[in-house]
């Protein structure tokens, strides 16, 4: 392991640049120290290297607590045609995903009982594969059921730093994405009326 010293010299930046553009997925600062030593001011080195990269072709974005380049976002629709068309989510998918992201960790029986239908287990391993869910542990309840959470590839995929970036229910009444019925079940909740007496239209696919 080399040691670097300083609040971000030359040999610093350049090792930490290696060292994320290397890495498969995105690093937290305490991974990338492991390999340039506990002293290393590792998080001047990122910023030096964001500034570095900001209007390249290529940027190091910051998602949560950890670091990754990726291409810049008004570059990406020139890599699209060569890349394999990502399967399109069904309404259930979509609707699973945006319930695991606002109520995480969450339980299969929790997100049925928000949307007010079963869903099919296909429907979370699709997320699931996607590398947008994983599993999170068990809810400590009989039958010690699974537990499901987003990853920081979700993040990285919808472009947010990190759940707190989640739009909030005005935006997403404004935006024309939380419809009657909806609303009908986030003011049962607020209240602590059982979601299950409150009319759902949703069905699944």
């Amino acid at each position: 392991m080399t040691g670097f010293g300083g609040d971000a010299p030359d040999d610093l930046v350049r090792a930490v640049e290696a060292i994320v553009f290397a890495a498969t997925e995105p690093l937290t600062i305490d991974a990338i120290r492991a390999h340039v030593g506990a002293g290393a001011n590792v998080r001047a080195a990122l910023e030096t290297l964001a500034s570095d990269y900001a209007g390249r072709g290529i940027e190091l974005v910051r998602r949560g607590e950890r670091w990754h380049f990726q291409t810049a976002a008004d570059m990406a629709h020139l890599l699209r045609r060569d890349r394999e068309e990502p399967r399109k989510l069904s309404r259930a998918g979509i609707e699973t995903l945006a319930i695991i992201a606002y109520h995480e960790p969450a339980t299969r029986a929790e997100i049925e009982a928000i949307r007010g239908v079963q869903i099919s287990k296909g429907t979370i391993d699709v997320l699931m594969e996607a590398g947008w869910v994983r599993p999170a542990g068990r809810r400590e309840v009989p039958g010690r059921p699974l537990l499901y959470a987003t990853t920081p590839e979700f993040l990285a995929h919808f472009g947010l730093a990190s759940r707190r970036d989640l739009p909030g229910l005005e935006d997403l009444r404004a935006a024309g994405l939380l419809d009657p019925a909806d609303l009908a079940l986030e003011i049962a909740a607020d209240a602590g009326t059982d979601t299950n007496e409150v009319a759902n239209p949703l069905e699944e696919d």
